[in-house]
């Protein structure tokens, strides 16, 4: 078949593929071209999101987005790096899927996992931003954790299941190896998580209690520091966000570690598949049918782990302030606290604890 040459003639490309029975699904943005070429990711510089002015909830997901396919995946793609394929509204030719070994169900990321799969085979992945894919964020902090939960369990379990066939791959260079194996794994998928959450949620917080355990301002700052500058590259309108996105990262540490290591050591929910409950309220298609509200006690509507994190993070603050030490912390802990309070009760989204 012969291939149009212009990017504008993706729409085209992606019809001719689908009758040429590649797979294809309705959400985020990718597809796939010439053979060794594989993978275009879709997400323009407008709007993606059908919902994202929902709620506080959905708009930080929104930022966070944008940062993953305008840097992220644009980096990739411009060293010819391996980013991942999303998942959703991708257009796969059927060569590519049966040469990388067909779609697999090993791990809750089975879109993760045929990306590498596909790259281990001598594919090239290009990002096209020029073209949107319209998409809904979950809209309640539950589902949204369910979300994360799948996805970085998944991520950590592929590469449990990955890595020797990473080493042992001939099509693959090794400065491509090293980054998946390094940065793109165990950094990304593994490491940031857990740092993240036993720096920020647990040493942070007993250091103001300890006066031999010193932290000094510049270690705690840069990482969220650096986070706050290379997003607000991609938002400056959204600048006044920023602070709740930093303190809301903070929360979700806590799940991301929970199922980074879920997945790396097949503990416990680690292969536990939960579909993203989303309302469809947001579309312009009324047929789209809306998930009925039920009525559900108040253990489920209140997160038990956040509320616990909370209490213990309000403890510290406290003890900060009455009894300061070598650097005094108590701000930063107290806003903390009040993030894991107000996450605990869902008190984000499109509904709460008193709903």
């Amino acid at each position: 078949m012969t291939m149009p040459s212009s990017v504008n003639m993706l729409p085209y490309l992606m019809l001719i593929s689908s009758l040429n029975q590649t797979s294809f699904s309705e959400q985020s943005r990718s597809s796939c071209t010439i053979q060794k070429l594989l993978l275009f990711k879709l997400g323009g510089r407008s709007n993606f999101a059908v919902n994202d002015n929902a709620s506080l909830l959905t708009r930080v997901q929104k930022m966070f987005f944008d940062y993953h396919f305008k840097v992220e995946q644009e980096a990739g793609s411009a060293t010819f790096s391996f980013f991942s394929f999303n998942g959703t509204a991708g257009v796969w030719r059927a060569a590519a899927i049966k040469e990388a070994g067909g779609w697999k169900d090993r791990t809750t990321v089975e879109d993760m996992d045929l990306a590498v799969r596909a790259t281990l085979k001598g594919w090239k992945f290009v990002y096209v931003g020029d073209i949107r894919v319209k998409s809904e964020l979950p809209s309640t902090y539950k589902a949204y954790c369910r979300q994360q939960f799948r996805w970085s369990c998944g991520g950590a379990h592929l590469f449990r299941k990955v890595a020797k066939d990473i080493l042992t791959a001939k099509d693959v260079s090794l400065i491509k190896k090293f980054h998946m194996l390094y940065s793109f794994f165990l950094v990304r998928r593994v490491v940031a998580p857990t740092v993240a959450c036993i720096l920020y949620n647990i040493i942070l917080p007993i250091s103001v209690m300890i006066p031999e355990l010193f932290l000094p301002i510049w270690g705690i700052a840069y990482i969220p520091t650096v986070l706050l500058v290379v997003t607000a590259i991609r938002h400056p309108k959204n600048l006044h966000i920023l602070p709740f996105w930093i303190l809301f990262e903070s929360v979700m540490t806590m799940h991301r570690m929970r199922a980074a290591l879920s997945g790396l050591f097949e503990l416990s929910e680690f292969n536990e598949w939960v579909v993203t409950k989303k309302t469809g309220n947001n579309f312009e298609d009324n047929e789209v049918p809306l998930l009925q509200k039920t009525r559900k006690r108040l253990r489920d509507r209140v997160n038990l782990r956040e509320i616990v994190f909370s209490a213990f993070l309000f403890f510290c603050a406290s003890y900060n302030l009455v009894f300061p030490g070598k650097t005094s912390y108590y701000f930063n802990l107290y806003l903390q606290g009040l993030a894991f309070v107000c996450l605990g009760l869902n008190f984000t989204g499109t509904c709460n604890c008193c709903q």
